[in-house]
């Protein structure tokens, strides 16, 4: 299979790229920055050099591709206008290179911020109608609406937390997990679903082969539901700590935020954590049911919390990250 991916140097995208290696398929892979290669040279990926607004470099990428697996986006901006030119307006480009290109099939790599929250003890499915609560949310609903009104086959996957190893979010949690404190918005009882970066590859690439999968959004997540406080407490486990856990109530954490977006903005830098992340921080609910994925595709993930933490402490460890 001949393959395109974009966001290839990034961590979703890198475990992609070795799952396709892994598989046998030709890769090629979208490249901004030169300086962030040296793995896919090591693992003989074709490069095109080239960025989501060059519609040239996009057509030479996409060009007779079996599939495009669209990884790339923007998580921290300035502002909405800057989320939508990436992620809504990227992906139209890259949509209309890979219809000229006669592109097989695309898999959009969205969010579960597209979505918005899911009622508490009530997993998200793929059919309910969207609500995200931030601009980052909004603009990848926006790149999912322009991947619905194209031509191509095409599907939608909207993973939830991922972690694993490479993973720079989790790593803040295991290392606060060293000095015995984890903290979490809100009193703890938030419920997430997460997925272990291997898994998520493994279901990018179950997707990209299923013919059931044309037209579907999906949840690739572990079925297992845990609460913001077994997380951190989850994570302590992993890295052999007692983690005490420390609830920021949402008056603090607003202000907290809203005064780290502001710090970044004056250094002219994006950030996530801002004002506008509170309104996903302090929801009841971020949890998606996988059970039409692995019906449609026979895909399951692999790693529990326990288990796929273990082996991302164990990574950090050798890495030497921590």
């Amino acid at each position: 299979m001949r393959v395109l991916v974009t966001g290839a140097t990034g961590f979703v995208g890198s475990h992609l790229i070795e799952g396709l290696r892994r598989a046998n398929h030709e890769i090629a892979a979208l490249v901004r920055s030169p300086g962030k290669t040296a793995a896919l040279m090591a693992l003989g990926v074709e490069q095109v050099r080239g960025h989501l607004g060059d519609a040239e470099a996009l057509a030479r990428a996409a060009a007779g591709r079996d599939v495009v697996f669209h990884v790339a986006g923007l998580t921290a901006a300035l502002d909405e206008a800057e989320y939508l030119c990436a992620n809504r307006d990227g992906t139209r480009t890259l949509i209309e290179a890979a219809e000229r290109g006669g592109v097989g099939r695309f898999v959009y790599v969205s969010s579960m911020a597209a979505a918005g929250p899911a009622p508490r003890g009530q997993p998200l499915r793929g059919d309910e109608p969207p609500g995200p609560v931030t601009a980052y949310g909004r603009s990848k609903l926006a790149g999912e609406s322009v991947v619905r009104a194209s031509r191509l086959p095409w599907t939608i996957v909207r993973p939830p937390m991922v972690y694993g190893p490479r993973d720079r979010e989790v790593l803040k949690v295991f290392r606060l997990a060293r000095f015995g404190v984890g903290p979490v918005f809100g009193d703890g009882t938030q419920e997430l679903s997460a997925v272990h970066a291997s898994d998520l590859a493994a279901a990018l690439l179950a997707v990209a082969g299923a013919q059931a999968a044309v037209g579907a959004t999906y949840y690739p997540a572990h079925p297992e539901v845990f609460t913001s406080a077994a997380f951190v407490r989850a994570v302590g486990r992993a890295a052999g700590r007692r983690v005490r856990v420390v609830r920021i109530p949402l008056p603090l954490g607003q202000l907290a935020l809203a005064a780290t977006g502001a710090a970044a903005r004056a250094a002219g830098q994006a950030t996530i954590l801002n004002a506008d992340k509170a309104n996903e921080f302090f929801q009841a609910a971020w949890t998606g049911d996988p059970a039409r994925l692995a019906s449609d595709t026979g895909w399951q993930a692999e790693h529990d919390l326990a288990s796929g933490l273990a082996d991302t402490w164990q990574w950090y460890r050798s890495a030497r990250w921590l």
